[in-house]
């Protein structure tokens, strides 16, 4: 099989990966570029795990092509802190105990992440709905809420 030469973004750093033309993204970020922070949990976008952000939009990985990623700037969960400090809503997770396998976690930050960027005051409804695309068989839903809750609160603290 022949693959294809891709050229993107990944974390704000410049990448290049030869990927099969039906690779997802998932597994181009995690085979080629050795991006394994990004998890697979379904592969048929029904958990949000592997969610990373294309161009800034919310997007399952397993559900994108690798190649579908030219030219665009990928966003994973690695790329979510500034180097050894972490997001607010990655310190807020933590300090919620809003995980236990880790399987999830990644998703949900990412996804969180894109919901502060975009509303960064959702009341509990709006972060119910927008996280609704993630799925969490371990804590429950509600130290998750609570963490992006209080994330927002922070962010809202130093604006």
């Amino acid at each position: 099989m022949s693959r294809v030469h891709v050229t993107l973004s990944v974390n704000g750093e410049p990448r290049e990966m030869l990927c099969e033309a039906h690779q997802s993204l998932l597994d181009a970020l995690r085979d080629e570029l050795g991006m394994t922070g990004t998890k697979e949990g379904c592969a048929t976008g029904d958990c949000g795990a592997c969610s990373v952000l294309a161009d800034g939009r919310l997007v399952c990985s397993c559900l994108m092509l690798g190649v579908e990623a030219e030219g665009m700037d990928i966003t994973t969960i690695e790329g979510i802190a500034q180097g050894s400090e972490l997001h607010v809503v990655q310190r807020k997770f933590l300090e919620a105990a809003a995980l236990q396998c880790g399987i999830c976690t990644p998703g949900f930050i990412v996804a969180a992440k894109a919901l502060l960027d975009q509303n960064p005051n959702p009341d509990e409804t709006t972060i119910r709905y927008w996280l609704a695309g993630n799925l969490c068989r371990c804590t429950g839903y509600d130290k998750i809420v609570r963490a992006v809750q209080d994330a927002a609160q922070e962010l809202a603290y130093e604006a």
